[in-house]
């Protein structure tokens, strides 16, 4: 292996791992490998269609590594993903009409208000380990938050992790470990859609794609093994961090 060929697996691994590892508990680790894949020479549309294979091996991996340890809710899964795969294709048919920056603004407000609220107000953001989840079909509110996070997801996807967050822990009150494990459900399927998408158009280059997945999966699995060995305050402040970087990221972005 030369000198360069080595220097793309340490930059895809550092950023893989780091990434896989920040989806688990939070999100926003897109911000990490975009940037990676083009300084290797990708230009940005190539780029992003190449990053969604690791959103699907991560989601994969996280999910099971929960699922294993009974943090994954199997009934939870059907109810939840139903709203939002249903807006993620109203999210995606909308991509086509309506401008993406008309939602930037209110996007980042809103994510920065809930990480500000769950460190602040914790207990009406992300419910307590021992408390009861709200079943969706009675709560009129859960439904739409989720639709509206398929809406997001289908249409942008990058922060929607942040999205779900709020909607599973806040208004359907699981707790935060519970709420990743099903985040990544919600998010497996968004990535299967982009793979799909993206392929079809060309835009996946398949070696940095398939390394960068292994690595992911590596940094997914010790996301989940710190999540469940550390307090939901731990998992808050990981979350808020990762909110205020993505946000201050994509101001700076334009």
């Amino acid at each position: 292996m030369d000198s360069d060929t080595a220097l793309i697996h340490l930059a895809l691994a550092g950023a893989g791992i780091a990434a896989g590892f920040l989806n688990t508990m939070a999100g926003g680790g897109s911000m990490l490998t975009l940037p990676v894949l083009m300084m290797l020479g990708l230009p940005a549309d190539l780029a992003n269609g190449t990053n969604r294979l690791s959103i699907v091996s991560q989601s994969i991996s996280g999910a099971l590594g929960f699922r294993r340890a009974g943090k994954l809710d199997d009934d939870s899964i059907g109810p939840v993903l139903v709203p939002t795969a249903l807006g993620a294709l109203g999210g995606a048919l909308a991509a086509a009409y309506v401008p993406p920056d008309l939602l930037k603004h209110v996007l980042l407000g809103t994510m920065l208000a809930v990480a500000v609220a769950m460190l602040l107000f914790p207990n009406a953001v992300i419910a307590p380990v021992d408390s009861t989840p709200r079943r969706l079909w009675k709560s009129p509110a859960g439904l739409l938050g989720l639709f509206a996070a398929g809406v997001y997801g289908g249409f942008v996807q990058a922060g929607v992790g942040f999205v779900l967050i709020a909607v599973l822990g806040g208004v359907l009150r699981y707790d935060l470990v519970s709420t990743n494990a099903l985040k990544l459900v919600c998010t497996l399927v968004f990535g299967l859609v982009g793979v799909g998408v993206f392929a079809v158009a060309g835009q996946v280059v398949w070696l940095p794609a398939a390394l960068l997945a292994v690595y992911t999966v590596i940094g997914s699995q010790l996301g989940v093994r710190f999540a469940l060995h550390v307090s939901q305050g731990v998992i808050r402040w990981i979350i808020f961090v990762a909110v205020a970087a993505s946000c201050a990221g994509a101001y700076l972005k334009g």
